[in-house]
């Protein structure tokens, strides 16, 4: 028989091309929103387009995912199978932007690309925690990590191929998402910890809203959520508008410097998994929303200036958005009654991804309003403080440490 010690030992390598099978997948996610203005620009899509295009890929996760949930697609096609077909099927989505179609189009393939990811993210996560019962909270924050550079990738091709057509991009992050579904099917496999079947049933959603320790890890969630895809989706419309940052317009550096912020985001979920195992994912979570708030409420001043200042800020704020992200579904497993594992984590998430869609739709509208994007993200304070709060306050009940 074989011992724990030598589950680990197959657990950590498999988790590397788990992470990397991740990465590749995701790069698709930002794509459009990486050369939002140039796309909207020659498709003649019309003012707003980025929003949209972005939204598409939020609703479609959420779509796919509550649908993946609905029929317990994990348990009818091995989850790296599904997660194969899944990567490639958004890689391919991705790719039909370079028929250049109409904004209705366009919003389609994004929509598309969203659902297919929803095969990828979920059963990574999940395959993930089966090679690791200790140490799972590390594991499932690397996965999370594996998710922000795969989100922050294509930043960094537009970064290095800023003189090169938009296209590029697009092609770029598609074949990495090809790539990525292949490793899924030749290299990932499920680990020896296997999950027992949950499925979403909407019968049960009464009795995850009754359970007041649920609702209240929730609502810290739903308040990382409400800033968290809002800062990834505009943080380069708010660098390219800087004074201090880069001269109002897209250029390498302020893609570069984007995916510097969004990949620091590695380091978030590898101290987040680390300090939930030691002090606790209410602390954790708390902390991490503490400073992430704090971060949208001043950047603000350091809007003008100097750049070194601006930029501390943002790698802070990139580390601490989404440094907690994991924890939240942990808790929610700690807390809900086993035969509600799946319906609670498919309403989480659900309700999770649909605010994102809001807030992403707020920041252009309030940068118009307010006539600069200095100001903006003040708007996105009041989501991981009230987070923040609801996750002491579920820590004080004694219920999650």
């Amino acid at each position: 028989m074989k011992q724990p010690g030598m589950h680990a030992a197959r657990g950590w390598p498999m988790l590397g091309w788990l992470c990397l099978a991740v990465v590749l997948s995701l790069s698709s996610w930002f794509s459009a929103t990486a050369v939002g203005a140039e796309l909207t620009r020659d498709l003649a899509l019309g003012s707003g387009a980025t929003a949209w295009l972005t939204n598409g890929v939020q609703l479609g996760f959420v779509t796919g995912a509550l649908l993946a949930s609905l029929i317990n697609l994990p348990d009818i096609v091995r989850m790296n199978r599904l997660a194969a077909c899944s990567a490639a099927l958004a890689g391919l989505a991705n790719a039909a932007l370079l028929l250049e179609p109409s904004l209705a189009g366009a919003v389609a393939c994004r929509f598309l690309t969203g659902f297919a990811l929803a095969g990828v993210y979920p059963p990574a996560m999940k395959l993930a925690a089966t090679w690791f019962e200790r140490r799972r909270g590390l594991a499932l924050g690397l996965v999370i990590g594996a998710l922000t550079a795969g989100s922050s990738l294509p930043h960094l091709f537009r970064g290095l191929t800023a003189a090169l057509d938009w296209r590029i991009v697009v092609a770029l992050a598609s074949a990495s998402g090809l790539v990525g579904g292949a490793i899924f099917l030749a290299a990932v496999r499920e680990g020896p910890y296997p999950f027992a079947r949950t499925i979403f049933d909407p019968r049960q959603i009464g009795q995850v809203f009754r359970n007041r320790d649920l609702m209240l890890v929730n609502a810290g969630y739903l308040g990382h959520m409400w800033e968290l895809y809002a800062l990834w989706a505009w943080l380069l419309a708010y660098l390219t508008a800087s004074p201090a940052g880069f001269a109002g317009s897209v250029s390498a550096g302020g893609s570069l410097a984007t995916f510097a912020a969004l990949a620091a985001g590695i380091v978030g979920c590898v101290a987040g998994g680390l300090l939930s195992d030691r002090l606790g994912r209410a602390l954790t979570t708390a902390g991490m929303m503490l400073i992430s708030g704090s971060c949208a409420l001043i950047v603000g001043f350091v809007f003008d200036g100097p750049f070194w200042l601006l930029m501390t800020l943002v790698l802070v704020w990139g580390i601490t958005v989404i440094g907690d992200s994991a924890q939240f579904s942990a808790a929610a497993t700690e807390l809900s009654e086993r035969h509600l594992v799946g319906t609670a984590l498919s309403l989480q998430m659900g309700m999770g991804f649909a605010l994102t869609s809001i807030s992403i739709w707020l920041m252009p509208q309030l940068a118009a309003w307010l006539g600069s994007w200095q100001w903006t993200f003040v708007f996105l304070a009041p989501g991981p403080f009230l987070g923040a709060w609801a996750m002491l306050r579920l820590r004080r009940s004694g219920r999650l440490s």
